[in-house]
């Protein structure tokens, strides 16, 4: 074999692969569009991609063929969403290290401050709102870091989660990891992911409060959610984006 060159026969990854499915523009633009967790549909993504429905066609059948997306018949329709947590955290972590998008236009910026205030990663909550519910539940002890990349729930914390109606105890026999630090793109600092994180996420919808905007994965904080943060976390949330 010359020097330099790999291997076939490598036991490592074939990151390549798949960097290559992600490194394609309009692939990130779709992935990136799936990122908030929820289904869309072909002609959603081809909108969102600024691409032909044949164009977009052909980037989703890749995705597809390549692992990173799910695909689900309806009638005439095709609806999308990322193949697991994994794709989600993957792309998160790419988030963190690519350049930033240069704003051009006013509603560019709008949309990019309403991220970074407050968004869903895959099916947890991301942006300063995340990071700071995250940062909360360390500092009052009801999460613990521990190393690489986890948190362990302190007995303060379990009692936290179950006032929440959160099953502690059934996190243990689920598929992923329970409760996993997700380095925030925004923040550069880590936001509550796993099984618990997702949980969490689902409280908050399910509670009211927090509701999804009109378009994208940025999510706004209702007045009862800013009513509750304030007083079961301290979290002080007025003067940001809230509707």
């Amino acid at each position: 074999m010359a020097k330099g060159s790999i291997s076939k026969y490598s036991p490592d990854p074939h990151v390549a692969t798949v960097a290559a499915l992600i490194g394609d523009p309009a692939r990130a633009s779709i992935l990136s569009a799936l990122l908030g967790g929820a289904e869309l549909s072909a002609g959603e993504l081809a909108a969102h991609a600024r691409l032909a429905p044949n164009a977009a066609s052909a980037h989703l059948s890749k995705l597809v063929l390549g692992g990173l997306l799910h695909v689900r018949a309806q009638g005439r329709r095709r609806y999308f969403c990322m193949a697991g947590p994994e794709v989600a955290h993957a792309m998160e972590a790419l988030s963190v290290v690519a350049p930033p998008t240069r704003i051009v236009a006013l509603g560019q910026a709008q949309r990019a401050g309403e991220l970074h205030y407050a968004r869903t990663c895959y099916d947890h909550l991301a942006g300063w709102l995340g990071v700071a519910i995250t940062d909360k539940l360390v500092l009052r002890g009801e999460l613990l870091p521990i190393e690489p990349d986890a948190y362990q729930i302190t007995a303060t914390g379990r009692r936290f989660f179950e006032s929440l109606a959160i099953d502690v105890d059934r996190l243990r026999y689920v598929r992923r990891r329970s409760a996993r630090q997700c380095l925030d793109w925004s923040e550069r600092r880590p936001h509550l992911a796993g099984a618990l994180g997702a949980d969490l996420c689902r409280r908050f919808f399910e509670s009211g409060w927090v509701e999804r905007t009109v378009a994208g994965r940025a999510i706004r904080v209702t007045e009862p959610g800013r009513a509750w943060l304030l007083q079961r976390l301290g979290i002080e949330v007025a003067g940001l984006s809230i509707s």
